[in-house]
């Protein structure tokens, strides 16, 4: 049992290696999203089971707080509102539970942020491209290569692994780091 202990933190740290590589990357991301919440934009958030926690964890960061006091950033986790989720999967199904979410609520301005481990989520590949239709800008943090939601997504942070718990870890990783940036930047830069 050790072994597979050191195992899992040695893979978790190779794969944190990689997402340092991409500092520029999440810098890019950072920046995309603060822009469009300066210009009066709402970041809308969506995964499924681990994401959907991630989802409500990012928004929970910047609607309350990070590091720092400050007012609230706009934000919604598109994961949120469980008699929204049932009756959108029992009328149209589980496919359209954010997409019909995003047809609402999303507009040009704002920013869709899909979280998928897969990157293979059809109800966050709807969402996307119903962003899309919107003129919303789409975002995407996945795993696995990207999968199907990297080619639909404006700008995607993909982690490269098929690891579910490791790609995990690096996309909470990155989500602290999103929120570190657009704290600062809105809040404590000139």
């Amino acid at each position: 049992m050790k072994d597979k202990i050191i195992a899992d933190i040695n893979s978790h740290f190779a794969l944190a290696d990689e997402i340092t590589a991409k500092a520029g990357l999440i810098e890019e991301a950072a920046n995309k999203i603060i822009a469009a919440l300066k210009n009066g934009g709402t970041l809308y958030i969506c995964g499924n089971g681990g994401s959907a926690a991630d989802s409500q964890h990012f928004a929970a960061e910047l609607i309350g707080r990070f590091l720092i006091e400050r007012e609230p950033v706009k934000a919604l986790a598109l994961t949120a509102n469980t008699s929204i989720l049932t009756a959108i999967g029992n009328d149209y199904g589980f496919d359209k539970i954010f997409e019909r979410q995003v047809d609402a609520f999303v507009k040009s301005k704002d920013i869709l942020f899909g979280i998928s481990t897969s990157g293979n989520s059809l109800n966050i590949i709807n969402a996307v491209k119903m962003a899309k239709k919107k003129g919303a800008l789409t975002m995407s943090l996945l795993g696995c290569g990207g999968g199907k939601i990297a080619r639909e997504s404006d700008f995607s942070l993909i982690c490269a692994s098929n690891d579910t718990p490791r790609v995990q870890e690096m996309h909470i990783l990155i989500i602290h780091i999103l929120c570190s940036a657009i704290e600062n930047k809105l809040f404590l830069s000139n």
